[in-house]
C-alpha cells in the first residue's frame, strides 16, 4: 500500500522537477533567446511529463480515465508551477492550459503503451529523440510577424469621425469579449499630444497599463498610422508579443457612410504558431472593434 503511495505521488513530483529544472538550465544557457518560449516547452515537455508519470504509475494499472485524471492533475501542477516559478500571468496561463493538458495526457497515454510492451531499447530511443528535438528547437531561431485587419460601416462622413479617430474620450461601455470579462485589460481611452506627424499618442487600458505611440502618418480624415514607442510590462504579454504598429484609415463611401479600417501589425515570441497566434489574433481583434465600436458610437451622436 505505501508503495502505491509512494509511486503515485512520484509520478506527480519527479516530472514536474524535472520539466522545470530543463527549463530553467535552458534559460540559462540560453539568455539571448529574448523570452521566447518555443513549441517543445508546451509539446515535447508536457509530453515527456505524462511518459514519466506513465512510468511510475505502470505498477497501479490505472484505467483510461484515471489516467486522464491524473494526468489533467499533472497538468494544473505544472501551470501553478510555471506561475510561481516562470512568473507568467494568470490569462496567460487559461491560454496555454489547453496545450500542456492534451499533451500531458497524450504522453501518459504514450508511456503507458510503452511500459506495458517493455521494449526498453525502443523507450529510451524515443525519449531521446524527444530531447534531442527540445534541444534543437530551443537553440533555432524564431521569428513570426502578423497583421490583423477589421472594418466597420460608420453612418457619418471622415470629417465627423477624425477626432474620434485621433483620441477619444473613455469608453463606459461593458466589456463583451469573454478574456476581457476574465480580467484582461480592455481599451479605455486615447490622447494625442498634438494634431501633426511626430505628436506622441497614449493607448490606456482598464487597468491603467499605457501603450506609448508616436504618429507617423497623420492624413487628416483618411489615414492616422501609430508606432509604438513603448508597451507595459505586463505579466500577460512580457516577452511573448510586440505590437509594433496601429493604423486607422477613413474610406469615404460617398452616400453618408465612411468605412473605418484598423489595422495591427505585431510579432509574436511564443510557440506554436498554428496555436498561439488564434489567440493573439482574436485579443487583437476584439481591441480593435472594441475601440471601433466606440469611434461609431461617438460618430453617429
Amino acid at each position: 500500500m505505501r508503495t502505491f503511495l509512494n509511486n503515485r505521488l512520484l509520478g506527480f513530483i519527479i516530472p514536474n522537477f524535472i520539466v522545470i529544472t530543463i527549463i530553467g538550465i535552458n534559460k540559462m544557457i540560453n539568455p539571448l533567446s529574448g523570452g521566447v518560449l518555443v513549441f517543445s516547452e508546451f509539446v515535447i515537455l508536457p509530453i515527456l511529463m505524462g511518459i514519466m508519470s506513465s512510468w511510475f504509475w505502470k505498477a497501479l494499472k490505472l484505467k483510461s480515465g484515471s489516467l486522464v485524471g491524473y494526468s489533467i492533475l499533472n497538468g494544473v501542477i505544472a501551470i501553478l508551477l510555471s506561475f510561481i516559478f516562470l512568473g507568467e500571468g494568470s490569462i496567460c496561463l487559461i491560454i496555454v492550459s489547453p496545450l500542456i493538458f492534451a499533451f500531458v495526457i497524450t504522453g501518459a497515454f504514450l508511456g503507458r503503451a510503452m511500459f506495458n510492451r517493455n521494449h526498453k531499447t525502443l523507450n529510451v530511443s524515443f525519449v531521446t529523440l524527444l530531447l534531442a528535438i527540445f534541444i534543437v528547437d530551443s537553440i533555432s531561431e524564431h521569428h513570426y510577424e502578423n497583421m490583423v485587419s477589421d472594418e466597420l460601416i460608420i453612418n457619418a462622413k471622415p470629417d465627423k469621425i477624425w477626432k474620434n479617430v485621433v483620441a477619444f474620450e473613455k469608453i463606459k461601455s461593458p466589456d463583451q469579449y469573454w478574456l476581457f470579462k476574465v480580467g484582461m485589460p480592455s481599451p479605455m481611452q486615447t490622447t494625442v499630444t498634438a494634431n501633426k506627424i511626430g505628436a506622441g499618442r497614449k493607448c490606456i487600458f482598464s487597468n491603467g497599463y499605457t501603450f506609448d505611440e508616436k504618429i507617423v502618418v497623420f492624413d487628416v480624415n483618411k489615414n492616422l498610422t501609430f508606432d509604438i514607442v513603448n508597451q507595459p510590462k505586463d505579466p500577460e504579454i512580457m516577452g511573448h508579443i510586440d505590437i509594433d504598429r496601429g493604423q486607422f484609415i477613413l474610406k469615404d463611401n460617398g452616400n453618408g457612410t465612411t468605412t473605418l479600417i484598423g489595422n495591427s501589425w505585431y510579432k509574436l515570441h511564443v510557440f506554436p504558431v498554428w496555436y498561439y497566434d488564434l489567440w493573439a489574433e482574436s485579443v487583437t481583434r476584439n481591441v480593435h472593434l472594441r475601440v471601433m465600436d466606440h469611434i461609431k458610437v461617438l460618430s453617429e451622436k
